[in-house]
């Protein structure tokens, strides 16, 4: 299982500006200049030396877009103009090419190209530019992926509405230090850009009613049906990719339930990084059952550290309560294709507990406080759990907690060594994911019977550990849950939530009576995270929020 889901969006917040008001530090009339040219031929055939032109882009039928400029001098020159002082090797530390996106005259998105991006050449060389945009496929090219956020994250999308627009493209240089400074105008282009109408099986919209035996009592309260039905054609359209089921829950019983693209209620969903809170959940059992003293325990109790590589004594300081908060000080970051300890090298290895537990200590790195996204260190919980508590891992959550809820169909991910895996990838049906949602919800009651701990659910959804040392702004993270804040309409609701690759979420709220289960497949897809985060403020808060 890919543990990058989040990996796409810190690249995003990282490479990205969405700042419109930088528009008004351009002191060159873009009306001056139109120099850009769009081409919609298979850039793939011509390898770049794209000479044919095109005045008109349809969105939904041309398979290829890429734009084309020419600059008077290249890029490295415009940045000694903004900083005469600095040497060449800082100015290709600090800036690159801005690019605004315009539809119909109006700002929608202003993306400050990572300084990364691009060969050297590009920057200090070169003076015709070939920027593919659109591919019917994704490219490891990063305009494909500028693309993906200026529609998809940013705006795009939303202002691409049935009918004849324009899309205008403006090329600015960039200097990123105290103060950023944006240099004048370089290239510009305009192409018209028809959205035809998009036809689509006007069954799907209507709110689907809530079939019985869901293992749920139905939920007699009202909620805005518009609102839903609305959300139902923006998936249908394909405006938001990939969903597979919704399914909300109101004081303990279902509200909403709807599912897509051939899913349906007895469908099993690999959630992928979801499995992960189950692991902080069946570690919260065997402490409560005693089979571990409590997450304090420290790593060398379960390993003898000193058998594997690159031992340290800061290894000896590894606490469970460091692998539940991400903060254990391994040298291992998924959100780093460059970190040794990513998951997909861990899963090319055939032991992967080996796999972690050779990795060396981060020098910098403080444990118990510095957040880094690890999965082979919730790998590491389930294999500590398996070997804590009787007959195994797998049977023991199936004892403890889903005979408890009445789940039983559902589906492991294994590791190499047969050991139910808690890095990501359990499988169950959205009704289901529900329950478990619902069981921190009710502090850890199921029934009548006590399965978790009310201090257990209290700390698993706390704010334990800042994220910011990952980039995150304002993000804290628990027991391998996470915590957020949604608006809508001006008020804050705070919620605690599971996550996985492709948008899949259950979320737990803090204030208000609800549970939510998003399921989708955009595995590796950009705006896959954000695509639900709009669902869940535009259309259902407001939907289910009574007013």
């Amino acid at each position: 299982m890919k543990s990058n889901y989040l990996l796409v969006l810190i690249v995003c917040l990282l490479i990205s500006c969405k700042n419109n008001s930088q528009s008004k530090l351009n002191n060159t009339n873009s009306n001056e200049i139109e120099n850009l040219s769009f081409s919609t031929v298979d850039f793939t055939k011509v390898k770049g030396k794209i000479e044919k032109y095109s005045k008109k882009f349809n969105l939904h039928n041309d398979a290829y877009l890429s734009i084309v400029f020419n600059l008077d001098k290249p890029l490295i020159q415009n940045l000694q103009e903004l900083a005469p002082s600095l040497s060449e090797e800082e100015l290709l530390r600090k800036g690159n090419f801005q690019f605004s996106y315009l539809v119909d005259g109006k700002i929608i998105y202003v993306e400050n190209l990572n300084t990364g991006a691009g060969p050297k050449t590009r920057k200090t060389e070169k003076l015709r530019q070939v920027i593919p945009l659109v591919a019917p496929e994704q490219i490891n090219f990063w305009g494909w992926f500028m693309w993906q956020r200026f529609m998809k994250i940013n705006g795009g999308l939303d202002a691409f509405t049935e009918g004849n627009h324009t899309l205008s493209i403006e090329v600015r240089p960039y200097l990123k230090g105290d103060v950023l400074k944006i240099g004048p105008l370089l290239a510009k282009g305009t192409i018209a850009v028809e959205v035809p109408k998009i036809v689509i099986d006007e069954n799907l919209v209507p709110v689907q009613k809530i079939e019985p035996n869901s293992g749920w009592e139905i939920s007699k309260d009202n909620f805005d049906y518009n609102k839903i039905e609305a959300l139902n054609r923006k998936i249908a359209e394909g405006r938001f990719e990939y969903i597979n089921g919704i399914v909300v829950i109101k004081d303990g019983k279902l509200l909403v339930e709807e599912y897509f693209n051939n899913v349906t209620r007895d469908s099993l969903h690999n959630t992928r990084s979801v499995g992960k809170s189950f692991a902080s959940t069946i570690l919260g059992i065997a402490i409560k059952d005693k089979f571990i003293k409590n997450e304090n325990a420290l790593l060398k109790d379960f390993y003898d550290l000193k058998s594997y590589k690159n031992y340290s004594a800061k290894k000896d300081s590894v606490t469970l309560k460091s692998l539940l908060t991400m903060s254990s000080g391994f040298l291992g970051d998924d959100w780093d294709d460059e970190s040794p300890g990513t998951e997909d090298k861990m899963q090319s290895t055939d032991n992967w507990v080996k796999f972690a537990l050779d990795l060396p200590m981060h020098k910098d790195k403080v444990i118990g406080r510095d957040y880094n996204y690890f999965t082979a260190g919730s790998g590491l919980l389930g294999d500590i759990i398996h070997q804590s508590v009787p007959d195994g891992l797998a049977s023991y959550a199936d004892e403890k907690l889903f005979k408890p809820l009445d789940i039983t169909n559902y589906k492991w991910f294994y590791t190499p060594q047969n050991i139910a895996y808690t890095g990501g990838g359990i499988a169950l049906r959205a009704v289901d994911f529900a329950k478990y949602g619902q069981l921190y919800k009710n502090k850890g009651l199921w029934n009548g019977k006590q399965i978790l701990t009310e201090e257990w659910v209290e700390k698993s959804l706390a704010k334990q550990v800042s994220q910011s040392y990952a980039g995150i702004e304002d993000g804290y993270y628990g027991y391998l849950f996470w915590n957020k804040t949604y608006t809508v309409d001006d008020k804050d609701y705070e919620v605690s939530f599971c996550t996985g690759n492709g948008g899949n979420k259950i979320l737990i709220f803090k204030d208000i009576p609800f549970v939510i289960v998003i399921t989708a497949s955009a595995y590796n897809k950009p705006g896959a995270h954000t695509n639900v985060d709009k669902m869940m403020t535009d259309y259902i808060l407001p939907a289910i929020i009574e007013k």
